[in-house]
């Protein structure tokens, strides 16, 4: 459960931090099965529910995601689904809750792909702003092996632009003042919990750990998302109900909000944003 003050962080900043809300052994036991996930897969040949570092030998064996763990591996769906986090959630988007997606980002030791500027939401437009990311760091994390970095403050504001000549890029284009950017160092077993349109990076892992995140992002489920085309449609595979009850009736602030155009498909926000450069 997050505190009167956690809270208020995250409504007046878009973001709040719960230090150590996950135990040692929680952490632990996610790492073992995690590298028994990523064990026995190359750059030639892995499992569609990853993807590797692309400037790597052929056998090459560091894995840069792991797509939807909280579907696919036990481990991390009870974890999604318990009522630690849940309380937290709903502490910031209210009791009926749709788990929207999930993802680790491994950011290997040396190697650990950017993340520039962008805000979630601008990948998928949804009715309303009650939305979040449940980021859970698996290593201690500093910004030498690449930290998550916010901007507060501004995620009741309208989308910054994420395109370039009309298509969506993936991240902010226009200028980001990084002056204000805050790093979220944290050790392992804290959780962030990120507003969906709170701008955020991460830079190069340059240090000899890893920093390893697992990313649970979540809905009020009175949030629709908007069409966007296949994309929208590939989502609702993963889309689940874990607290409350789906409200079949959409809640509508937003006027309007951008709808991403895509130049061409791509698998993840790492190749998006590596076109785009």
């Amino acid at each position: 459960m997050l505190t009167s003050e956690q809270i208020d962080q995250y409504r007046r900043d878009g973001y709040t931090v719960a230090p150590n809300l996950l135990s040692a052994t929680e952490v632990t036991d996610l790492i073992v099965e995690l590298d028994g996930i990523c064990a026995g897969n190359t750059l030639a040949e892995h499992s569609d529910k990853l993807e590797m570092e692309p400037n790597q030998a052929p056998d090459g064996t560091v894995v840069r995601r792991v797509y939807e763990p909280c579907t696919y591996y036990p481990m991390f769906e009870k974890l999604s689904e318990s009522p630690k986090l849940l309380d937290c959630i709903e502490g910031l988007i209210g009791p009926d809750i749709l788990r929207h997606y999930s993802k680790i980002n491994m950011k290997p030791a040396e190697i650990g792909s950017v993340v520039e500027w962008h805000q979630d939401m601008g990948y998928y437009p949804l009715t309303n702003g009650d939305s979040l990311a449940a980021l859970m760091y698996l290593d201690d994390t500093t910004v030498a092996n690449g930290c998550l970095q916010v901007i507060p403050g501004v995620h009741e504001q309208p989308l910054m632009d994420h395109t370039l000549d009309g298509f969506f890029q993936g991240k902010i284009t226009e200028p980001v003042d990084e002056s204000l950017a805050v790093p979220l160092e944290g050790e392992a077993g804290s959780v962030i919990f990120m507003h969906a349109m709170t701008p955020h990076a991460s830079i190069t892992n340059t240090s000899q750990t890893s920093r390893r995140t697992l990313i649970v992002s979540c809905r009020a489920s009175d949030t629709y998302q908007l069409f966007c085309g296949t994309t929208t449609v590939d989502g609702h595979h993963y889309e689940k109900l874990v607290r409350g009850v789906w409200r079949q009736v959409a809640r509508i602030t937003y006027s309007e909000f951008p709808i991403p155009k895509y130049r061409q498909t791509t698998a993840s926000l790492y190749e998006l944003q590596e076109q785009s450069r």
